[in-house]
């Protein structure tokens, strides 16, 4: 059900036409005095003559622009092409982040060949993976219903990165830009289903598939499970649906762990927003509600595909939220997996009460850190605009998140938990309320969940973050960079980084 993007990757250090390609790929920058030729692999000659034609070609070295020109006879490539990357970083270079959008969207934007080389200035092993799992991230496409092509171009299928980096030192980098540009991508193809095909079921089974090959254990608790063990917050949500609810824990234990984190996703697979019904304008966008889980199912498979000695779980917590006789109502209480109890005072704001379940399941197995990833609330979208997540929580786990989201080349934002906060969730007949103070909406329901984290064997609270991803999940503009059309996979890169980070010593 879930196709991946293939792509293959390689290095060539010298003669580019002992390995041609059907486009070469150099970068143009976007300099104080007009646009600048980077480093390249053109004879002195060529690379002198193609620099004084750039003004009149209106090539501006801006971030995606793409030109593509009659290729050289020295380069054994038919088409050059000038991707820009923007302006240079205050040593003059190009950033890691600037090489790896402007190689996403040179890939993105040559779909249709059959294989592309990229010579971008690669100083060292760093700049090779940033160009690499821009190419990754850039050859995807999603036409799984679609009956006929109808002009649509395949991604490009093979990179070559053209860099003096040694070959034996650039293949882990390869092999990880892989990994990774899997796991977005299988990320990105869950969020393009449409809720007639993604439903809590068949994301149950979705997860079942990615996960083959690899060594993890999932297990699915169905909805009389569910009803059994107590889940009544994704039980709650899920009960207005025909399609029932689903509880899905995918857990990755190398024998040789060495630290221990739970990451909890919310999968609201169609969100109508229940009784509280959302206007019509836009809803279809909510198939895309249940993109934490799918970044959380991801991150771990990437972690066990990149080996790393770290236990990871994942909590996928899986519901539909529809109207109907049976669904759940306005001041409705429900009781939470553990025993707490919540006043339902709006239904749509329904993914805080299926994560307060997998918050406290996640707690009670006591990891070194919980982080959930959210699509939570339109507030985050007010506060840091389409591109920009937020992040809330202990201040060593948002901190080291930060950290690793800079690394990786997301963006991600700390914002505060004010305790005045607090007060707004309190219920009459409830142990608390599922909404609160309006304004701030984003830091209320990290509040709310923060309810639902457990504590750890010192009796303190289990060190925890919660990402909203409201707005960077799912892009309604036009592609930018390595990031397509709806699906956008955030938040994979952040995550591994951020475990990759505990290993060396520099996460929390």
């Amino acid at each position: 059900m879930v196709k991946t993007t293939d792509i293959t990757l390689g290095i060539i250090a010298k003669d580019l036409k002992k390995s041609p390609s059907e486009a070469l790929v150099i970068g143009v920058a976007q300099g104080a005095d007009g646009p600048a030729l980077l480093d390249n692999p053109l004879s002195a000659k060529a690379a002198e003559a193609l620099a004084d034609t750039l003004g009149v070609l209106g090539i501006t070295g801006a971030s995606d622009q793409v030109h593509r020109l009659p290729g050289l006879p020295e380069t054994g490539s038919p088409v050059l092409v000038l991707a820009g990357t923007g302006k240079p970083d205050g040593n003059g270079r190009a950033s890691g982040e600037s090489l790896r959008r402007a190689a996403g969207s040179a890939v993105r934007q040559l779909a249709g060949l059959s294989s592309v080389t990229l010579a971008f200035p690669t100083a060292d092993a760093a700049d090779v993976a940033a160009v690499a799992e821009g190419a990754a991230l850039g050859s995807y496409s999603y036409t799984e219903h679609r009956s006929s092509r109808n002009g649509l171009k395949d991604p490009v299928p093979s990179v070559l990165i053209h860099t003096a980096v040694d070959a034996k030192e650039a293949q882990p980098l390869l092999d990880r830009a892989l990994v990774l540009g899997r796991a977005v991508n299988a990320t990105r193809t869950l969020v393009n289903q449409p809720p007639s095909h993604l439903y809590p079921e068949s994301f149950a089974d979705a997860a079942k598939e990615l996960a083959k090959g690899l060594p993890v254990k999932v297990t699915v608790w169905d909805e009389k499970r569910l009803e059994k063990e107590g889940f009544g917050g994704i039980l709650g949500v899920g009960k207005g649906s025909t399609r029932q609810p689903r509880l899905v824990k995918v857990e990755y234990a190398p024998a040789k762990a060495t630290r221990k984190i739970a990451l909890v996703g919310k999968g609201i697979t169609f969100d109508t927003g229940g009784i509280s019904i959302k206007p019509a304008l836009g809803m279809g966008d909510m198939k895309s509600d249940m993109a934490g889980a799918a970044v959380v199912l991801n991150t771990v498979l990437a972690i066990a595909g990149l080996g790393l000695p770290v236990k990871a779980t994942a909590w996928l917590c899986i519901a539909e939220n529809m109207p109907s006789g049976a669904a759940q109502r306005p001041a409705d209480v429900l009781t939470v997996y553990g025993g707490k109890t919540v006043e339902v005072l709006n239904t749509d704001a329904e993914g805080r009460l299926v994560m307060a379940d997998g918050l406290v399941a996640a707690s009670l197995e006591q990891p070194d850190a919980i982080i959930d990833v959210a699509t939570l609330t339109g507030a985050q979208l007010i506060a840091l605009g389409n591109r920009t997540a937020g992040v809330m929580g202990s201040d060593d786990v948002t901190g080291a998140l930060k950290s690793a989201a800079d690394r990786a080349g997301e963006l991600v934002w700390p914002m505060p938990l004010p305790e005045e906060l607090r007060p707004s969730l309190d219920s009459q007949v409830a142990d608390i309320a599922n909404i609160g103070e309006r304004h701030g909406g984003m830091m209320t329901a990290a509040v709310f969940l923060r309810e639902f984290v457990g504590k750890d064997a010192r009796g303190e609270q289990i060190p925890w973050a919660h990402i909203d991803i409201a707005g960077p999940s799912f892009n309604n503009g036009s592609p930018y960079g390595y990031t397509p059309k709806q699906g956008t996979g955030c938040t994979v890169r952040t995550l591994v980084a951020y475990a990759e980070d505990l290993l060396s010593g520099t996460g929390a």
